[in-house]
């Protein structure tokens, strides 16, 4: 089943963000090689593909688990997370309709 995993950024942390992103860019390969990855990627925290400076504010990802649990066991071991990056992580089962 999909699941959709929100990572809520705290603010400011472009910094700790850049510096797990290659571990946290890892994982969401692993997905993908497992063909278990729908769609990820970043919340801006300003109306641009690039903010620069003014960095994200959270992050969407959207997999396959064999579970609820196994998603957010997933979720809670996100560099991210360790990190000090996402303030707050919601995993919710997730139904795709379109297209």
């Amino acid at each position: 089943m999909l699941y959709v995993i929100i990572g809520e950024d705290v603010e400011n942390s472009l910094a700790q963000r850049l510096a797990a992103r290659p571990a946290h860019l890892e994982r969401l390969h692993a997905l993908l090689d497992a063909g278990r990855l729908f769609v990820a990627g970043p919340n801006p925290a300003i109306d641009s593909n690039d903010p620069g400076d003014a960095g994200f504010s959270g992050s969407v990802i959207i997999a396959e688990f064999d579970s609820l649990e196994a998603a957010q066991s997933w979720a809670d071991a996100d560099p991210y997370k360790a990190a000090g990056v996402y303030q707050h992580v919601t995993v919710k089962p997730f139904k795709k309709v379109l297209p």
